[in-house]
């Protein structure tokens, strides 16, 4: 069997589908699906799906493009309270993202207000016990400097992991994890193919994204939490490993990370 580490099932994508969905997920051997938030609405939207549904837990968080947000502080002033509903295993996604960064003098307000919502949802997670996912893009070094400090309080899932083999090491170096999804199904995704050949089988989880990143063959698509056993069967092709010892690494790490 397999868990979803990182599904966005109240996207718009979902509604109005959801057992739908998630009877597809169940189908494909997929029992466990953890919802992710990312803003004030968007966690609400996600526990509310938790509580409906048995098999769905939650990440709270908000997300590093929205830390410059006006009402941002105020939301996090309001995330430990939250993270203590017991559907909630873990804190995130956040992180640090440079990819899309305004031009001139607005660059460093947006990289402080990032690294400040970054630290004080560490200290969140440290506090209360819960393990971070961890959205990284185009700020490897910083993430990684603003992680270090809370090394041995907590542990972070590098999620959405395209880095390199050395990039995956340097995680796993630190205490942390990555975890892979339909990336590595893609034809020129040759570094997270590397990065996925070559870590520990307890230093990685599997995940959708969903709605977006759908494996081949359904690439282009919208993605789904069934379709993490796809990107379950690519890594046991490119470990050449039985899928079945992967669903039990995967399954046995996820357990362990989100503390089910």
């Amino acid at each position: 069997m397999f868990t979803d580490t990182h599904a966005h099932l109240d996207f718009p994508d979902f509604e109005g589908r959801l057992e739908e969905i998630l009877s597809r997920a169940r189908q494909a051997g997929v029992h466990r699906v953890i919802a992710v938030g990312i803003d004030r609405e968007s966690c609400h939207r996600s526990l509310a799906i938790a509580e409906k549904f048995d098999n769905v837990f939650v990440a709270l968080g908000l997300h590093p493009s929205s830390a410059d947000e006006p009402d941002a502080k105020d939301f996090l002033s309001q995330l430990p309270s939250l993270a203590r509903h017991p559907k909630v295993v873990a804190v995130g996604e956040t992180g640090m993202d440079y990819h899309r960064l305004p031009e001139g003098d607005g660059v460093a307000a947006v990289k402080c207000a990032q690294a400040e919502a970054f630290k004080i949802q560490l200290g969140i997670a440290a506090e209360l016990g819960l393990n971070v996912i961890i959205h990284q893009r185009d700020a490897w070094r910083d993430t990684l400097e603003i992680l270090r400090p809370f090394t041995g309080a907590l542990r972070g899932v590098f999620h959405c992991f395209g880095g390199t083999p050395e990039d995956a090491a340097e995680v796993a170096a630190m205490g942390h994890l990555v975890s892979f999804t339909g990336i590595v199904t893609f034809k020129n995704a040759a570094q997270a193919q590397a990065a996925a050949q070559s870590v520990s089988s307890g230093g990685y989880m599997i995940e959708t994204d969903c709605p977006y990143l759908a494996p081949v063959p359904f690439r282009g698509k919208t993605c789904e939490p069934a379709y993490v056993r796809l990107v379950a069967e690519k890594i046991a092709e490119l470990r050449g490993e039985a899928l079945e010892k992967i669903a039990a690494d995967t399954e046995d790490t996820a357990r362990n990370f989100f503390k089910l």
